[in-house]
């Protein structure tokens, strides 16, 4: 290859030029005093803080980015069949997420379910259900009085601080008829125990063994699904169960579950969440990191809001309920959430599936409501 002198002269002085660029200021360039460079520790605060600014408006543009979601979630409303099709990626997604279903296998057990008690509606067991090894679900299961032959199922899910026994005894308080009523009404109930305090082990347990079980791959909440789908195992074949008529109802964290385990567990035909729906949203429109811990997943507000929950259980029946009384973020949010979640059903044919009530009172399971629509769908 030749080169000519012109040639040559402007590749040097191209190397020059680009030499010339690491060059600040002449002063720069000549040996610093003592043998070593030195500048104020300071220096760099401008570059922090625009990483800063980098990183925070990254995750703003990735908050409203819905690409993403796109990719996972193209609905088929040309039948509620291919429309259920059409949500598998998404629900693929929202199990990974969450780490469920958590490793492991039951043991070879057989469940227990000891009377202790009845009444004039129904006999009560404790039950205990091997889901994990060395892991049970544990609740207490009635069998209605009046059933005659196979009767529905209601799973009856208490919320945070509480248990079944806070949710069924003494009036179960703003539960009122959330465990009962099912019995009344010739459902057989179980109503799971989940893990909010525990004797001997400190105040924040629920937050310390969900922190350790993302340690091992998955999180309390799916384990706490778990609980629940693994007991149906069980439960769809007592003689008196119709395996085909499961409901679920939930008021407060019991909510969450009534969201969260219906959109992952296709046999729960109608589900019932009370006081619950957006209010994640809420606290995070408002402060990110308010957030419990138990419930911040990946992608938690980026494909898998309340709103694409309810898209992971239509077509099946979903009633959610709020009070007029109850705090903000337990109410509003989800006003705003329920229009594109009413979406869903409508344009599948089925709007009578879905309700957003906003009713008079607390935060209350509302009784009337509720069972009417799960009468009606169950």
């Amino acid at each position: 290859m030749r080169y000519s002198g012109t040639g040559v002269l402007a590749c040097a002085a191209a190397l020059l030029c680009s030499v010339s660029a690491f060059v600040t200021s002449p002063a720069l360039a000549q040996p610093p005093a003592g043998g070593y460079y030195e500048e104020e520790i300071s220096a760099s605060n401008p570059l922090r803080t625009e990483q800063a600014k980098e990183l925070d408006a990254y995750i703003l543009q990735q908050k409203a980015d819905v690409s993403r979601l796109n990719s996972v979630f193209r609905p088929d409303y040309s039948s509620p069949a291919a429309y259920t099709a059409s949500t598998r990626k998404l629900r693929q997604a929202f199990c990974q997420s969450m780490g469920y279903p958590p490793p492991g296998q039951p043991d070879k057990e057989a469940p227990s379910f000891v009377k202790i008690g009845e009444d004039s509606i129904g006999v009560y067991y404790r039950a205990k259900i091997s889901v994990l090894p060395a892991v049970h679900a544990e609740g207490i299961y009635i069998v209605p009085k009046a059933a005659k032959g196979r009767v529905p199922l209601i799973i009856s899910m208490h919320g945070g601080g509480g248990s079944p026994e806070v949710a069924l005894f003494h009036g179960g308080g703003n539960y009122h008829d959330m465990v009962r009523g099912a019995v009344k009404r010739g459902y057989a109930v179980f109503a799971p125990q989940h893990l909010f305090s525990a004797q001997g082990y400190p105040g924040d347990i629920r937050n310390r063994i969900d922190s350790r079980m993302r340690l091992v791959g998955t999180s309390l909440t799916a384990v706490e699904i778990l609980k629940i789908t693994r007991s149906l195992d069980v439960l769809l074949k007592r003689p008196e169960v119709d395996p085909r008529r499961v409901g679920m109802v939930g008021l407060s964290y019991g909510g969450y579950y009534a969201l969260v385990t219906v959109a992952v567990e296709p046999r729960i035909k109608v589900s019932v969440s009370s006081c619950y729906f957006g209010v994640q949203e809420g606290r995070y429109g408002r402060d990110e990191l308010s957030v419990p811990s138990d419930f911040q997943f990946p992608d938690r507000f980026t494909l898998f809001k309340d709103s694409e929950a309810v898209a992971l259980i239509c077509p099946r029946a979903l009633q959610i309920q709020a009070g007029t009384k109850d705090d903000y973020d337990h109410r509003e949010p989800g006003v705003l959430l329920a229009p594109a979640s009413a979406e869903y059903y409508k344009k599948l044919g089925v709007p009578q599936n879905f309700e957003h009530l906003v009713i008079e009172g607390g935060h209350d399971f509302f009784d009337e409501p509720a069972w009417k629509f799960i009468a009606a769908h169950l």
